[in-house]
């Protein structure tokens, strides 16, 4: 794999930059050795982020993940991307699509399939009243949730409000 690395608010040292070539070259199975990952390291405040992206045909492999120390945000960006690139292997064979940048080995190896196969584990149903967007967030603030789903009372329609990094909430409505 060949490696972009660039940084903002940050420095890009020889043993930052050894430690995500030593991390990620745990992926190199996965991939072709003309693959190309951008990786870009930011820092603001306290926080020490990491984004690696990894074009692929037809779709990107991307994560992004941030915490106080960016060996800790690189050990946790590899976790992530080797769980996608799974889960896109899984895409490629259900969709009988090429996978030109996926190595040939890891794209006839079937072992990882059972294992990360999606399995819903729990059905719940609930009464869904109408309530405002901000109360919504309320709830699901009280809940615990990261999302939570509601009938606008505005609009009358289904819609679902999230958390989203940084503390602040989003809104889904559905088209007109």
């Amino acid at each position: 794999m060949k490696y972009i690395i660039s940084g903002k608010n940050i420095n890009v040292s020889d043993e930052l930059r050894d430690a995500i070539t030593g991390k990620l070259s745990k992926l190199e199975k996965y991939f072709t050795p003309d693959t190309i990952v951008n990786v870009t390291l930011s820092v603001e405040r306290e926080r020490q982020s990491i984004e690696v992206t990894i074009p692929v045909k037809g779709s990107i492999i991307r994560s992004e993940q941030t915490s106080n120390d960016m060996y800790v945000s690189i050990d946790l960006v590899e976790e992530v991307l080797e769980r996608q690139i799974l889960k896109y292997r899984r895409k490629i064979i259900d969709r009988h699509q090429g996978g030109e940048n996926l190595a040939k080995a890891f794209m006839e190896n079937e072992t990882h399939e059972e294992e990360n196969a999606i399995k819903i584990v729990r059905d719940k149903k609930f009464d869904i009243k109408p309530m405002y967007p901000e109360d919504a967030c309320i709830q699901m603030e009280l809940l615990g949730h990261s999302f939570f789903v509601f009938i606008n009372a505005d609009t009358d329609e289904t819609n679902v409000v999230y958390k989203r990094k940084g503390g602040t909430y989003g809104l889904i409505e559905p088209e007109d």
